[in-house]
């Protein structure tokens, strides 16, 4: 009987940095087949495409499968099961599977999944590596304040998704680092610590760098010990996103990005919109413009030409909590 193929599960908050990891892991694979599973909540995906663009060897656009519209903690039996047996039925299978999830995604299920008949003999769970948002988890975003906690029916979803995310850790990635000084990184690390099983390490990194021998190896076959790994959900019959909301906003091409980014942040500040990216179409430009927003931090970059024949279509996925407010959202953005 051959070996198990070991799957990685990068789990991780909105915008904690789990496509570049991905990225600078598929870019330092030394040879290894890694088919990559990318999982994002809404119905349009932008990270996989992000992947599929980023000009390295390892990022084959076949290899890279992308599930939008749903998350996997919630669509095992129909999507990800029969994406799975694909990849294990192919001519030439993977060496290792990576699956990137929704920044909402609760990783036991997803494990758990991993019991089931058609696959629990050719795949094991190496490892759940999750990158935490060193910044974000600095400023409180994770944190209930006291006002929330004195309140009897108390429930703080982002604390929730946060907490069983670290609970089914192997590894954890404290990315961002670089935007702590020294006494804020040493409360985050201790606060991160203070959530996580024993034995596991926490690794600091900038912009998700990270040696893949860190990453893969882990050898944790995540899904035998599933009652280490508590979750705030373990008694409910699945699991919704009633929470959170996401929509895309279409634009026409831009002329100034530069205004375009005001005119984001400003929604983002009074909408306590959780993330923002997407693809711009730039007036007179032949390259395709990038926008990543975390709370108040933004990216913009050019990442690669337009295709010949492709849209040349702006467009913004916008992802919050459960009641935002799409008109006025839209009309800022717009202006």
């Amino acid at each position: 009987m051959s070996r198990k193929i070991p799957t990685t599960v990068i789990t991780g908050f909105l915008g904690a940095g789990k496509t570049t990891l991905v990225r600078h892991l598929l870019a330092n694979s030394d040879g290894r087949r890694i088919a990559l599973i990318v999982n994002e909540f809404g119905d349009m995906g932008v990270d996989g495409e992000l992947l599929a663009a980023c000009g390295v060897q390892g990022c084959r656009e076949e290899d890279i499968i992308e599930l939008a519209n749903g998350c996997l903690c919630c669509t095992v039996a129909d999507e990800f099961l029969p994406t799975m047996q694909a990849l294990l039925d192919r001519p030439n299978p993977p060496d290792h599977i990576v699956i990137e999830t929704s920044g909402l995604a609760l990783p036991k299920p997803l494990v758990k999944a991993f019991h089931w008949p058609e696959i629990r003999s050719r795949v094991t769970v190496d490892g759940v590596v999750a990158l935490v948002d060193a910044a974000a988890v600095s400023a409180g975003r994770f944190a209930s304040s006291p006002e929330e906690m004195a309140r009897p029916d108390h429930d703080n979803p982002l604390e929730e998704v946060f907490e069983d995310q670290m609970a089914a850790a192997d590894l954890v990635i404290l990315n961002k680092a670089d935007l702590l000084d020294a006494a804020s990184f040493a409360r985050v690390t201790a606060e991160v610590q203070g959530r996580l099983r024993p034995g596991v390490k926490v690794v600091p990194t900038r912009m998700s760098a990270v040696d893949p021998v860190v990453l893969l190896g882990l050898s944790a076959a995540a899904e035998d010990d599933l009652d280490a790994r508590p979750s705030h959900h373990d008694l409910e019959d699945g699991h919704d996103h009633d929470d959170f909301e996401s929509f895309a906003v279409l634009l026409p091409e831009i002329a100034d990005p530069a205004a375009l980014e005001l005119r984001l942040l400003e929604a983002i500040a009074v909408h306590d919109i959780l993330r923002l990216k997407g693809f711009l179409a730039v007036s007179g430009k032949p390259a395709r413009h990038v926008v990543q927003a975390v709370g108040g931090r933004m990216e913009r970059y050019y990442d690669r030409p337009w295709k010949p024949g492709e849209d040349r279509a702006s467009r913004l996925v916008v992802i919050g909590r459960t009641g935002l407010d799409r008109a006025a959202i839209e009309a800022v953005v717009l202006g």
